[in-house]
Order: structure tokens, then C-alpha cells, then sequence
């Protein structure tokens, strides 16, 4: 069952033509296979051919999403939206780091869409609800891949028992694994860029190709 969500009015007042994109399904996630890969580096090569590492900034849906942190106190040089980071390491040649068919489908869908994308092993949040809030000072949250992270003014996703994603970095708790059989997808589009109803299709598409999913649900949430 899709998660209740629950926005806070300071976010609601920066983005009040936000929207959120929901998924859940039931999913066997697996290595990613060549096909897969063979799409993600095309959607690559058309991030690199589109733009210039100092543009990527100003795609609509990281810009929307770079005001909200500003507007939040937060700097969004220091603490990368997660879609821009994404695009930036494509264009300096980095290329993506190869991870598992779900993470590397959620990172397909954020290189093409510009969205923020919370990937989240939906089996490990607690309760039904997830609240996006701001953070707080000392607030304790673990990135992936990063260590403890200053979450203080940055939007973030709580469940019963604490934060679980943010634009910049989803948290250890809730990570995927090849473990994962149940998948929350949210698509944060604080800013429209690719249409979100196409954006959600597509990656249903995506999942039910590369990783067998089932029992979809979809909604989008205009908080």
C-alpha cells in the first residue's frame, strides 16, 4: 500500500506547484544486465551532447529544487541535489557507477527526468506515513555512501522513526539492496520538467522490464 504523505507548510510555501510521484511494487532485484546498462549510457551521451557542466544548474527541475534549499537556509554547492550531481559526473566523463537494477533504473529516471528521486526499500520504513519535513541541528542521518550527514535545513523524508531520504542523499536504513523485494519510489518534482505522469510510465515500464515487477501502484500527490 502506497504511504500517506504529509508536507510541511514551510516547504508547501517555497513549491507550491510541487508534486510527488508515487511507486510501489513488488520487485526481484538482480545485477544489471547489459540492456539495461546499454540505455543508461545512452541516456548519458545525451546528457553530455545536451549540456555544458555549468548548465545543469538551470534544468527546471534542479533549479526548483536548488530555490527550496536556499530558501531553506541550505547550500545547494555544498550539498548537491542529487539529479544535478548525477549529471555532472556524467559530463566530466566520470560515467555512473554500476549498482543494481533497481538503483541504477532510479538513476536513469533522475539523469533523464532532472527529478530528485528517493529509492527506498519499503520493507524497512516504519509505519505508513512519511512526513517531508526540514531538518534540524544534530538531527542524526546517515547517507549513503557518505557517512553522517548535516541534514539541518535540507527537505527530508521521515518516517516513524526518523529521516529516511532527502534530494541530496536517501539514508543506510532504507537503502536497496539485492535483498529488496518491495520498492518506494518517489519522484520529487519541486519544479516541473519532464511530465510527471510520463515520468512515473516510464519508470514502471523500466521496472517491470529489468526487475519482474508486480502489484504497481501508482499516485501523484499535490500536497
Amino acid at each position: 500500500m502506497l504511504p500517506k504523505i504529509i508536507v510541511d507548510e514551510r516547504i508547501r510555501a517555497v513549491c507550491p506547484e510541487m508534486s510527488i510521484g508515487m511507486i510501489r511494487a513488488s520487485v526481484r532485484n538482480c545485477d544489471t544486465d547489459a540492456l539495461l546498462w546499454g540505455e543508461i549510457e545512452a541516456e548519458c551521451a545525451k546528457i553530455s551532447a545536451q549540456y555544458e557542466l555549468l548548465e545543469v544548474n538551470k534544468r527546471p527541475a534542479v533549479a526548483a529544487t536548488r530555490r527550496l534549499y536556499k530558501a531553506l537556509g541550505k547550500d545547494p554547492n555544498r550539498y548537491r541535489v542529487a539529479s544535478e550531481a548525477l549529471c555532472r559526473r556524467v559530463i566530466r566523463g566520470l560515467g555512473l557507477y554500476r549498482i543494481n537494477a533497481l538503483v541504477d533504473i532510479i538513476n536513469l529516471v533522475s539523469l533523464k527526468s532532472g527529478y530528485a528521486i528517493s529509492g527506498l526499500d519499503a520493507d524497512k520504513i516504519v509505519g505508513d506515513t512519511m512526513a517531508m519535513g526540514v531538518g534540524e541541528a544534530g538531527e542524526h542521518y546517515e547517507g549513503i555512501g557518505r557517512g553522517v550527514l548535516n541534514i539541518d535545513g535540507l527537505p527530508v523524508y521521515r518516517d516513524a522513526v526518523g529521516g529516511i531520504a532527502t534530494p541530496t542523499s536517501d539514508e543506510e536504513r532504507t537503502k536497496i539492496t539485492l535483498h529488496t523485494v518491495t520498492l518506494q519510489m518517489n519522484i520529487n518534482a519541486f519544479g516541473p520538467e519532464m511530465p510527471l505522469d510520463e515520468t512515473i510510465a516510464w519508470s514502471v515500464d523500466l521496472l517491470r522490464r529489468y526487475t519482474a515487477a508486480t502489484d504497481v501502484e501508482t499516485a501523484i500527490v499535490e500536497p
